[in-house]
């Protein structure tokens, strides 16, 4: 965070973010049966911590921040992490399947855990949406239609996610323990 010159704001962000993904991992609560477990935890707490680690960088408009940062991730040897860098905006792996069974890699919890904090406060979806409409989308209809098909998406990650968790989306705030994470 520091070598990236990563602003306090979108490092506050990070560490709730790897809060709300930390508090899902270890509420998890997974069939043996089916031979689900939870993913890595140190790899979903790095994937969360570093997600914007290109965000500074970006804010200029000069790049797209989850492909740089992914980039940025690769070039330390870190290709699971780069690999959940580069989806924390959209996820490309979208397996329903393996959600029904309860496999929740690490990409997809940070990629859900981000959606859920609008800066540092944790909100439901559909707040998270709206910002990003009002933020993001320049007013395009069509750019507004690809944030809505991915918000779809993420709709549906979290009716799987909290299938297996022992609480519902909106008492996730309550839950997580917003003290931060230490950097990684």
């Amino acid at each position: 965070m520091d070598r990236y010159a990563m602003l306090a704001n979108i490092r506050e962000h990070s560490h709730i973010v790897a809060r709300v993904a930390e508090t899902i991992v270890r509420g998890l609560q997974l069939p043996e049966r089916q031979g689900a477990a939870p993913p890595d935890l140190d790899l979903v707490l790095a994937g969360a911590l570093l997600h914007d680690i290109a965000k500074t960088k970006c804010l200029d408009g000069s790049c797209q921040h989850a492909e740089e940062g992914m980039l940025i991730c690769a070039e330390h040897d870190s290709p699971e992490v780069a690999s959940i860098v580069g989806q924390h905006v959209i996820l490309n792996s979208f397996n329903a399947d393996d959600y029904r069974r309860g496999c929740f890699p690490a990409r997809e919890i940070d990629y859900y855990a981000d959606k859920r904090v609008r800066h540092t406060e944790i909100v439901p979806l559909s707040q998270r949406l709206d910002y990003i409409i009002d933020h993001d989308s320049g007013g395009s209809d069509h750019i507004t239609r690809r944030i809505r098909q991915n918000f779809n998406r993420c709709v549906e990650l979290e009716n799987y996610l909290f299938g297996y968790l022992p609480f519902e989306p909106d008492e996730l705030a309550k839950v997580v323990d917003t003290t931060p994470v230490s950097d990684h």
